[in-house]
C-alpha cells in the first residue's frame, strides 16, 4: 500500500514537471504541418500517463509537433485489449504504426522516438 502510494505521488510529480517544462512545439509551414498531420494519422501511442518513459515519448511527439493519438492502456480496457492482442504484450510506450502492408507495433521510448526524429523532424 505505501509502494502504491509513493509509485503515484511519484508519477504526479513527473506529469507535473513535464506541464511545467514541456518544450515549445517544432514550426512548420502550413503545407509542412498539413502533411505531418497527415501522416500521423495512421499513429497512435498506447501509453499510461504517468509512466515516466511515456512521458518521454509524449514530449517528443510534443517537440516534433505531431498528432498522434493517445490511447489509455490503463484505465480503457478497449486499447489494453487492442495493445495486447495487436503487439503481444502490455507493455508502454507503444506506437502502432498503421502502413499499407499491415500494422506494426514499436515498443521502447528511445525507438519510437528515433523513428518520429526521422520521420518529421526535417519537414519544414
Amino acid at each position: 500500500m505505501i509502494v502504491k502510494a509513493l509509485r503515484v505521488g511519484l508519477g504526479q510529480l513527473i506529469v507535473l514537471g513535464d506541464a511545467l517544462t514541456r518544450p515549445r512545439p517544432q514550426r512548420r509551414s502550413a503545407q509542412g504541418q498539413a502533411a505531418v498531420d497527415s501522416e500521423a494519422a495512421a499513429l497512435s501511442l498506447y501509453q499510461f500517463h504517468a509512466c515516466p518513459f511515456c512521458v518521454k515519448t509524449r514530449r517528443a511527439i510534443h517537440r516534433l509537433n505531431v498528432p498522434v493519438a493517445l490511447r489509455d492502456a490503463k484505465g480503457d480496457p478497449q486499447a489494453r485489449a487492442e495493445l495486447q492482442a495487436g503487439g503481444g504484450k502490455v507493455k508502454v510506450p507503444c506506437l502502432r504504426i498503421e502502413e499499407a502492408g499491415g500494422t506494426r507495433w514499436m515498443y521502447e521510448s528511445s525507438d519510437i522516438i528515433a523513428y518520429l526524429e526521422q520521420r518529421y523532424a526535417n519537414v519544414a
